[in-house]
């Protein structure tokens, strides 16, 4: 970070071992998932609004280590630019806003291609220790012809929310998606717990998945997965 002026942004993480209860034909049901994630700054104070401007970029793969010739079955690309700023009034249960653009992609051929655009607005609560950021986006239109996930709003919807509470050395996450609907009603929840190892900066974590899309090529199927592993940011 001295060098480059790089930090982490979301999770940076190995999951060894993975287990997806859902039987998938194309797949072991065990395999391994990481994540590497880090964003850099741009420009601060651009507006007046002692705002940043960053950019940043995440990628997730999952990797079939339990299968005999081990192959990448998915990776996700998420390159970021956004504008993230405080709230004006310091003593406010409301603590800051950002505002961005998200490209996601799977980076395959058809007919495995996935991939859409979005641009976000999310903001930061806090209520005692408890963190509240719910976020909503709005998915930037494609053509028919290119569009190779057109019902993808049906099962990730229009926003999500992220609920964080630290607790001693310990953190707790919840991620709740829901596309709201009252007919085919669909979401997914991610539950994150991070805790201390013997070494500085390393911790160990437990990941629990279950609902659609954790990937973009399974954006219309179900995954029940429990994941044990470590992290390196959180």
């Amino acid at each position: 970070s001295k060098t480059f002026d790089i930090a982490p942004y979301k999770m940076n993480y190995l999951l060894p071992y993975t287990y997806d209860n859902v039987q998938h034909n194309d797949r072991e049901h065990q395999e391994t998932k990481f994540q590497v994630s880090f964003q850099k700054g741009l420009t601060d104070n651009l507006l007046g609004l002692h705002e940043s401007f960053v950019v940043a970029y995440t990628q997730t793969s999952w990797w079939q280590t339990a299968a005999d010739s081990a192959p990448f079955r998915e990776t996700n690309y998420q390159p970021e630019l956004f504008m993230i700023m405080p709230h004006w009034d310091h003593d406010s249960f409301i603590k800051a806003y950002q505002f961005g653009i998200v490209h996601q992609s799977n980076g395959q051929d058809t007919p495995k291609s996935r991939s859409w655009n979005r641009l976000y607005a999310k903001a930061f609560f806090q209520a005692g220790g408890l963190v509240i950021s719910p976020r909503v986006w709005y998915r930037i239109p494609e053509s028919a012809a290119t569009d190779d996930n057109p019902n993808i709003d049906d099962y990730l919807g229009y926003g999500d929310l992220e609920l964080m509470y630290p607790w001693k050395q310990q953190n707790f996450k919840l991620l709740i998606r829901n596309n709201m609907h009252s007919d085919n009603n669909r979401g997914a929840v991610q539950f994150d717990w991070t805790f201390p190892l013997w070494e500085q900066n390393l911790f160990g974590y437990i990941q629990l998945y279950s609902g659609y899309a954790e990937s973009l090529i399974d954006y219309d199927k179900r995954t029940d997965r429990i994941g044990i592993g470590f992290a390196l940011s959180r």
